[in-house]
């Protein structure tokens, strides 16, 4: 079905990365929703672009023409099935949130937790953005259309569009909070690393002095002709061994 429409608004129409928008015309007025679209569990994007004149039309994107969805009721109904079904997914979200939470409390840290989480924020993020510009252009939509639409039924749908944002942003802040405990995780099992190899070095440090000094290619080294030169060289290493075992004792004590 052929409309005149102002070519601005049909390349806003035609244009699938457009973000949300609502824009009202002399005879018409365009309704632009960009949401999250899930397809095998995978959040996915689609562009809806609806007129509304004597009825509502939904374009199509293969035909390149508009086509006829019906009346508000159609139109509530198109849209409370897409938005429930991203409220579901962003349920899965949520638990899946819950459990790896539940698995760092209890220090069982997974290897793929940081690609996980990576997965898990990027499509959280694309959710809420697009949600966010929905929900814009849905009010403006609805205060348009408050004396031709079911208050009741609508209120219901926007309400939807507002979880469903609230959901997604609720769940970035759990997400950005479980790195940040990730990373305090990981912090300190590298100190603790570092702390181990500090003590290493410090009790090799004698020894590593007492060879280097003894191993002198030079003249007139104490010890180079007692034959107990060897024995005294240990001795001298354990004895300088002593301070400094005390002052890690001591550390670890703290």
């Amino acid at each position: 079905m052929k409309f005149e429409i102002n070519r601005y608004l049909l390349n806003d129409i035609e244009n699938k990365e457009h973000p949300s928008d609502f824009e009202v015309a002399r005879e018409y007025s365009i309704l632009i929703l960009r949401l999250p679209f899930i397809k095998d569990e995978k959040v996915e994007v689609a562009s809806y672009a609806f007129l509304v004149k004597d009825k509502i039309y939904i374009f199509d994107r293969k035909k390149e023409e508009f086509e006829i969805l019906g009346n508000f009721l159609d139109l509530h109904r198109f849209l409370d099935v897409r938005i429930d079904k991203i409220l579901a997914k962003l349920n899965k979200f949520h638990i899946t949130i819950a459990k790896m939470e539940d698995e760092l409390y209890e220090e069982i840290i997974d290897k793929h937790f940081a690609n996980e989480w990576l997965k898990l924020k990027k499509e959280l993020v694309l959710i809420e953005r697009l949600m966010a510009h929905a929900l814009i252009a849905f009010e403006r939509f609805l205060k348009h259309y408050k004396n031709e639409v079911d208050n009741f039924e609508f209120k219901d749908l926007k309400e939807h569009f507002e979880r469903a944002f609230g959901f997604a942003k609720n769940a970035i802040e759990k997400l950005d909070y479980l790195y940040e405990f990730y990373r305090a995780k990981q912090d300190e099992k590298m100190n603790k690393i570092m702390f181990l190899l500090t003590l290493l070095s410090g009790i090799f440090l004698p020894l590593t002095l007492v060879t280097g000094f003894f191993g002198m290619n030079t003249g007139g080294l104490p010890l180079t002709n007692d034959p107990y030169g060897t024995v005294k060289a240990v001795f001298i290493a354990f004895v300088l061994e002593i301070p400094i075992l005390w002052s890690l004792w001591r550390l670890m004590k703290k």
